[in-house]
């Protein structure tokens, strides 16, 4: 039986130029970091007993034969991927909700893949795990996903990733003193919307068209430098979170999407309350609201904010991990005597594949 444990992301700065839409031809840069809230995937290969070979469970349970009936798409094509051919059980379970901005899509995929190759014994470095679930979102599932989501979840940490015209992905961590992080974590507050929405939809209301969006993308990138340039310095850590309140209005323009009345609403009622500025999370719509709040300033956002869910937070720096392993398989030969193939594997695929 195998564990994983993969965390969620916050994203600060540059989000869209990681769309390869824009970032093969342009190059993109971001700003962000995982959190201790996280997505936990349990993985064993089921015992010959039952009369399906696949339980998934999620927000629903299936029981299935095979793999085409599996209606779960990262787990049919996960599966498929690494060439699965055993009876298998893979249980999900989430610190937070699914379609809120938090990254959760592309958490489920590293923790799966993740849990999957540790399942048939291999190990996969973070930058394999990172490029092959990137691959199985955008090119197999054909959704439209950015790239940041499953490098954070891989690394974890607070980082400036680069993404280059020619596919490669550069993580860079940013190392400041503990200090000047832990004041950063301290002005960062989480509140959920209550809104669901599929960030694939709203993505789509701008990313297809990114290149009519140049001045707004690189805006965008501009203040990743900026930001960087405040963490790295010794002025008020306030400027970062105007820098996040000129993304948001950035961001703001460009898809009617992005936002909504209800959205902006609480966002200007936060920014009365003493919020210098803040961003939805993910493509937008919906999910969660991050803000950048004084220390001084929270209880009076809490208090007006009090029919959201407030969630604390800290930053988070292992990324996806197995935090359970055992080994022993009493079910191999039993398996193997019911003769036939679960999955009828895919071609092999490579790590020069992927990145081509």
């Amino acid at each position: 039986m195998i564990i994983t444990r993969t965390p969620y992301r916050i994203s600060f700065f540059g989000g869209g130029s990681d769309y390869p839409g824009w970032y093969l031809k342009n190059g993109g840069q971001v700003l962000a970091t995982t959190i201790d809230k996280f997505c936990y995937l349990t993985c064993r290969y089921l015992p010959p007993f039952f009369e399906h070979r696949i339980r998934i469970v999620y927000s629903r349970i299936e029981s299935c034969f095979s793999i085409d009936e599996i209606q779960h798409p990262a787990v049919r094509e996960g599966l498929r991927f690494l060439n699965i051919d055993r009876s298998v059980e893979i249980h999900h379970d989430g610190d937070l909700p699914a379609r809120s901005g938090i990254g959760s899509s592309s958490s489920f995929v590293v923790g799966l893949l993740h849990a999957l190759y540790a399942l048939k014994g291999q190990m996969i470095d973070k930058h394999r795990l990172a490029k092959e679930s990137i691959y199985l979102e955008q090119q197999i599932l054909k959704e439209t996903v950015g790239s940041q989501d499953q490098v954070l979840a891989a690394y974890g940490g607070l980082n400036h990733i680069h993404f280059l015209p020619n596919g490669d992905i550069s993580v860079t961590p940013i190392t400041v003193q503990r200090t000047r992080v832990e004041e950063l974590n301290s002005h960062l507050m989480l509140f959920y919307t209550g809104i669901k929405r599929t960030a694939a939809q709203v993505a789509e209301s701008y990313v297809n068209d990114i290149e009519s969006r140049e001045k707004q993308m690189n805006a965008l990138q501009r203040l990743v430098g900026e930001a960087i340039t405040i963490l790295n310095g010794n002025n008020n850590i306030i400027g970062f979170g105007e820098l996040l309140h000129e993304a948001w209005q950035i961001k703001r323009g460009l898809s009617e999407q992005v936002s909504n009345e209800h959205v902006d609403g609480l966002y200007n009622q936060a920014r009365k309350m003493g919020a210098i500025g803040g961003k939805l999370l993910g493509a937008g719509g919906g999910g969660f609201i991050l803000l950048f709040v004084p220390p001084e300033a929270q209880k009076k956002v809490i208090k007006e904010f009090s029919k959201l869910i407030y969630v604390p937070f800290q930053f988070e720096y292992a990324g996806s991990q197995i935090i359970f392993y055992d080994p022993r398989d009493n079910h191999s030969d039993l398996d193997k005597k019911r003769g036939k193939n679960l999955i009828n594997p895919f071609q092999e695929m490579t790590v020069n594949s992927i990145n081509q």
